[in-house]
């Protein structure tokens, strides 16, 4: 099994601020929904295998607990779009499974985990993890 996408809600009329830190800061492009789901508003938005939809929410409330966890080829490079932009960045100090990551919230308030991507770091715990499985 794995995971489709992640869908965040969002205010009624506020897809075109979506866009705007989904796409300008984040680095996702927008991809198209499918017809029957346009009046729905919203909108979908994928960056390498990551997708992320948006949908319009009437009783709207951020989730500040629950979030998406992003891995980050350019994690420097992405923190520093948030900061550009005026997107306030909380680095978390102990590592993450052996990588950097930080704490950002979208115009909305939803909380979101962007975690440095590592391949060096994720292979050596994937091998340390099948060295104890054996």
């Amino acid at each position: 099994m794995t995971i489709d996408h992640i869908q965040l809600a969002i205010p009624p009329g506020n897809e075109a601020t979506a866009r705007a830190f989904y796409v300008g800061v984040l680095g996702f492009e927008e991809v198209p929904k499918p017809a029957h789901l346009l009046q729905r508003g919203g909108a979908w938005f994928r960056c390498g295998d990551a997708a992320l939809h948006v949908g319009v929410d009437e009783a709207f409330v951020p989730a500040k607990k629950a979030h998406p966890a992003l891995r980050v080829h350019a994690y420097d490079e992405v923190v520093e779009s948030c900061r550009a932009h005026g997107v306030d960045v909380l680095i978390d100090e102990h590592l993450f499974e052996g990588a950097r990551h930080c704490y950002v919230s979208d115009p909305f308030g939803n909380r979101i985990e962007l975690i440095a991507q590592d391949p060096t770091v994720v292979n050596h715990q994937r091998e340390a993890h099948e060295d104890d499985v054996k």
